[in-house]
């Protein structure tokens, strides 16, 4: 049998479901569109805030990116709220998802969590040389989970971040200055004031050492096999191989030159020539 419905019941009808259901989809709809407006605008201001802080261009793009999740996922659930849903489930079942994954994800958590730190204090950047993570090289780049170093004999290497900023950062290239640590050993049967002088010399004729501070060149130990010298000048962080390559091949020079005897380790046994016997009773 055919449903009869007269023109005052379609009112009543749309008065009571349609009408209000389109009134909130429209503004669902509307608060959709202006969140993700206002949200945009929001991002913009924030990425100039963080521009004007010096930060790295990466952190600056990852910061906007969460940023804008975050308000994507308010306005979602602004919206959905206007059309009647419960959000409050919705955002339990959000929650209990959003754990699972990062029991799921512990580690790689813990790789984003000291990348995020990383590129926040920047103990280095790139282009330093530094030892970390059981490695050494240079730093090619800085990623959320990751950074790849470059080794001394051209070696890729890519660390976790976990494992870098959970033990020591040594950063060769952060400061301007480096001292250069270098140490001889000469016999005792050798004039050590002519040793220190000719020390001095080989210094001071390297214009890429620095005279402030001063190199130090001075007797650090009486050892078992001879006197031994330590020569500690400053110099330009870049220049500190180059240095120590060179001083220590013009130092050898040096004592050859000048008859200096670089002792090898050796040992003085003493023989008794009276030898005791025991006599049979």
């Amino acid at each position: 049998m055919p449903f009869d419905f007269s023109r005052d019941d379609i009112q009543r009808l749309a008065e009571a479901y349609l009408i209000p259901w389109a009134i909130n989809i429209v503004t669902a709809l509307l608060i959709f569109l202006i969140g993700r407006l206002i949200s945009r605008i929001l991002i913009n201001v924030l990425g100039k805030i963080l521009q004007r802080s010096k930060l790295e261009n990466i952190l600056i793009e990852f910061i906007q990116s969460i940023a804008s999740a975050l308000l994507l996922l308010i306005v979602i659930v602004a919206s959905l709220d206007q059309l009647g849903v419960n959000t409050t489930s919705l955002i339990a079942i959000l929650g209990a998802a959003g754990l699972a994954i990062g029991l799921a994800l512990q580690g790689s958590l813990q790789n984003f969590a000291s990348g995020f730190l990383l590129l926040l204090f920047r103990p280095f950047t790139t282009g330093h040389y530094i030892e970390a993570g059981g490695t050494a090289g240079v730093v090619k780049s800085i990623g959320i989970f990751a950074s790849t170093l470059t080794s001394p004999d051209n070696k890729e290497v890519v660390v976790p971040n976990s494992s870098i900023y959970s033990g020591n950062i040594i950063n060769y290239s952060a400061l301007p200055t480096r001292r250069v640590d270098l140490s001889f050993t000469v016999s005792y049967d050798d004039d050590i004031r002519q040793v220190k002088t000719l020390l001095t010399q080989v210094v001071n004729a390297d214009n890429r050492v620095l005279q402030n501070p001063a190199p130090t060149i001075a007797v650090s130990e009486l050892s078992n096999t001879g006197v031994c010298f330590v020569v500690r000048p400053w110099v330009n962080t870049t220049d500190y191989w180059p240095v120590l390559f060179d001083l220590t091949e013009n130092m050898k020079l040096a004592f050859d030159n000048n008859g200096i005897t670089i002792p090898f380790p050796q040992m003085q046994l003493h023989l008794n020539d009276k030898l005791e016997t025991n006599e049979a009773v």
